[in-house]
């Protein structure tokens, strides 16, 4: 990135070039507020430049149909994100707040992702078969066409390439929105983009905005033939209502509330620990965070008691200072938010812990509620809070479980070995684990039930996403 009055400014990469935008945007660490960099500002403008750019790519280059080109561009993508590791994992700690071990295993995990998007490109799953005597039919699997991907801000290294890494390779030109929050983080990941000589201009496209005219563009345009949102519920809707006149194929992960049911059998030396870290990871700021804890009766009172003092133990500090355990949220107005939901919730629950908050620096907090119709159930925080509720039986633990609009995952923990198979069968969740929290493999398909999402990322459904099904019918000439 050029430097601006020696700190660093990032630019869009459209069409294969460097493009700066009237507007510019500060970037400034949540801990501390300090400026950290500029970056271009985009909008519509850069959305419809960088679709019609993606557009030609897609339309008269070989990229759709050239597999090895694409599984060789995602290997190369892997080998520069390698490299410039260490530089991104402290600049997404500073930018985005959380703990540089959090920001490690974001970064790290993504070089084997695209890895795996590289094997999955040279992988064909059409079929085919002679239907009568000299007809054959068969399928293939095509690029649907160009891909949008509107990138959240809490995860942007791995939640940009969970997206674009299977729209590659499917054979998909990409369009990608990255948030403003983390403009520095989008400029590194655009110039690892601009130095991968397997992708020519045009395929791949990033811009930066602040504000909310270039989505727009993106969910209505006839060109884009596929949209990738994680986000919200409430803007999944939206997304959903401006994109039906395109009839464009969309695949959203949404909200979660994620419920951590804990039996009487649980081993809570392994429990603790675990649920701690699910409240207090990337500070809350996670579609997974264990945001509702449901204990059973018996032992209530012990999970109560570990539980309170090992979140009022958690070091709150600057994501790249060593010493933290959890970051800050990504700014001041998000921390005051969540500090004024759990001030609200104490009106009709007991709040165990409240955590205390400097700045973006907001602690955990713990609140006992019985009323699964209360707004601290049935709402996503998206910070470091979680409910405490009590259960008597597996039916009262699904019922309570299962009382929200949410279903993006579960946790069980028993030492019952038939137990997770059925529990596990009656939550409406898209992933449910058992003793263990947040594991998903690139392998395997991930997304939610209900109204935390449509389609699924990662795992062969992942590239299906971004794929079109064509029926071919071949009738062999009499000889």
């Amino acid at each position: 990135m050029p430097k601006t009055e020696t700190l660093p400014h990032a630019r869009h990469y459209i069409d294969g070039q460097w493009q700066d935008s009237g507007s510019r945007g500060e970037s400034r660490s949540p801990a501390t507020n300090g400026l950290l960099g500029t970056f271009a500002d985009g909008g519509a403008r850069e959305a419809r430049a960088a679709v019609a750019a993606a557009r030609r790519a897609f339309d008269s280059t070989v990229w759709s149909r050239d597999r090895h080109r694409r599984a060789a561009a995602l290997h190369e993508l892997a080998d520069r994100l390698e490299q410039r590791k260490d530089e991104l994992i402290t600049l997404l700690a500073r930018e985005n707040g959380k703990v540089l071990s959090e920001a490690a295993i974001e970064v790290e995990g993504t070089i084997p992702k695209l890895r795996y998007h590289a094997a999955l490109a040279l992988t064909d799953y059409g079929r085919a078969g002679e239907v009568r005597p000299g007809m054959y039919s068969m399928t293939l699997r095509e690029a649907a066409g160009v891909a949008a991907v509107i990138v959240p801000w809490n995860s942007p290294v791995i939640l940009s390439a969970r997206s674009f890494a299977p729209a590659l390779a499917a054979g998909c030109t990409v369009v990608m929105k990255m948030p403003a929050q983390t403009g520095l983080v989008n400029g590194v990941l655009s110039e690892i983009i601009a130095d991968t000589p397997s992708l020519d201009p045009g395929v791949f496209n990033v811009f930066t905005e602040s504000g909310n005219a270039g989505a727009p563009e993106l969910v209505s345009s006839p060109d884009v033939d596929v949209l990738s949102y994680t986000g919200s519920t409430a803007v999944g809707r939206v997304i959903m209502e401006q994109a039906a006149p395109t009839l464009k194929t969309l695949s959203m992960e949404l909200g979660g509330k994620t419920p951590m049911l804990v039996f009487d059998d649980a081993d809570l030396d392994a429990v603790v620990p675990v649920l701690t870290k699910a409240v207090t990871m990337f500070a809350g700021q996670f579609c997974m965070t264990g945001s509702r804890i449901l204990v059973q009766r018996g032992v209530a009172d012990e999970l109560r008691r570990r539980l309170v003092a090992a979140l009022e133990a958690v070091r709150v500090g600057p994501g790249d200072d060593p010493a933290s355990e959890m970051g800050a949220m990504i700014d001041e107005g998000n921390a005051q938010r969540v500090e004024q939901t759990v001030a609200a919730a104490a009106d009709y629950a007991t709040v165990l812990v409240r955590g205390k908050r400097d700045r973006a620096l907001l602690g955990p907090s713990l609140i006992e509620v019985a009323d699964v119709s209360s707004p601290i159930v049935q709402r996503e925080v998206f910070g470091p809070v979680a409910t405490f509720e009590v259960f008597d039986s597996e039916a009262d633990a699904v019922a309570r479980a299962n009382a929200t609009e949410f279903g993006l995952a579960a946790s069980i923990w028993t030492r019952d070995v038939d137990r997770p198979l059925r529990v596990g069968r009656e939550l409406r969740a898209g992933t449910v684990w058992t003793n263990t929290w947040a594991m998903v493999h690139d392998q395997f398909e991930e997304g939610g039930f209900k109204q935390s999402g449509v389609g699924r990322l990662n795992g062969i459904r992942g590239i299906e996403e971004f794929q079109e099904t064509k029926h071919l019918v071949h009738v062999a000439p009499q000889l």
